[in-house]
């Protein structure tokens, strides 16, 4: 059972987390905070779940969501343009892969969204938007980490992290959400050209060949637009494949 009154000792935020609502199992934690925003819900307030039934993944993939894991999603209000919105996303993995390694965990960035350790896949970020007048005047930012639940051969959990730096799922969220909230106030105070750099040196990939519709090109770097940059052709300038176009492999790793 989910301790709240640690969780709080736990929680250094400005926003993030406050109100917390805590479920044993939800279809999803993005579509309950939803639901909360559109009673009245404000930007800051957390849904986090034990488990979900119907978790999403990004481009519609299903995220398998056991208990064990840490599930959960933040309401922020970010008023940006629409076709900026990979932004928010870029933001969130930097800053809670930033946070997460202060505490000895070595995270990397798959680009976009997902954090490894070694090499496997400890958690993922899903972001849903939505708009007025061209504008994203709301977004839900759902994590998914895995802290002691089963995982595929390609994924890993932080109870098995040796020796243990963060002591109780609890305690994983308080600093998911300090992470999320450090991201986003970068973000918020040096635009996303302050904080590519920063991506970029935590991406796994970078400098690495990648195979695109049979074409070996290499990974240069990520725009503004969050659209992966690769050349193909040292004469030519490089490709921008926006999030969704292409998905970078853990074989590569």
């Amino acid at each position: 059972m989910f301790n709240q009154q640690l969780f709080v000792q736990h929680l250094h935020t400005k926003q993030l987390g406050r109100p917390l609502h805590w479920f044993d199992t939800l279809s999803s934690t993005n579509s309950t905070l939803w639901q909360l925003l559109d009673g009245g819900a404000e930007a800051g307030t957390t849904v986090i779940a034990a488990q979900q039934e119907a978790g999403r993944g990004q481009w519609g993939r299903q995220w398998q969501s056991l208990p064990g894991g840490l599930y959960l999603s933040v309401a922020i209000a970010p008023y940006l343009a629409a076709q900026k919105s990979h932004q928010l996303t870029l933001c969130s993995a930097w800053g809670l892969a930033t946070t997460l390694r202060n505490y000895s965990l070595p995270l990397q960035i798959k680009w976009p969204n997902d954090l490894l350790l070694h090499g496997r896949k400890l958690g993922g970020i899903l972001t849903e938007t939505r708009l007025q007048q061209g504008q994203i005047t709301t977004a839900v930012i759902g994590i998914g980490l895995n802290w002691s639940n089963a995982v595929p051969e390609t994924g890993i959990n932080l109870q098995s992290w040796d020796p243990p730096s963060i002591r109780s799922l609890e305690m994983l969220a308080a600093i998911t959400l300090e992470g999320l909230e450090f991201g986003y106030q970068q973000w918020q105070n040096f635009g996303i050209k302050g904080l590519l750099a920063d991506y970029l040196k935590l991406m796994t990939h970078l400098d690495q060949p990648v195979v695109v519709e049979d074409q070996v090109g290499k990974v240069i770097g990520v725009s503004e637009a969050g659209s992966l940059q690769v050349q193909f052709d040292s004469a030519d300038p490089p490709e921008c494949l926006p999030p969704g176009t292409i998905s970078l492999s853990y074989s590569d790793l």
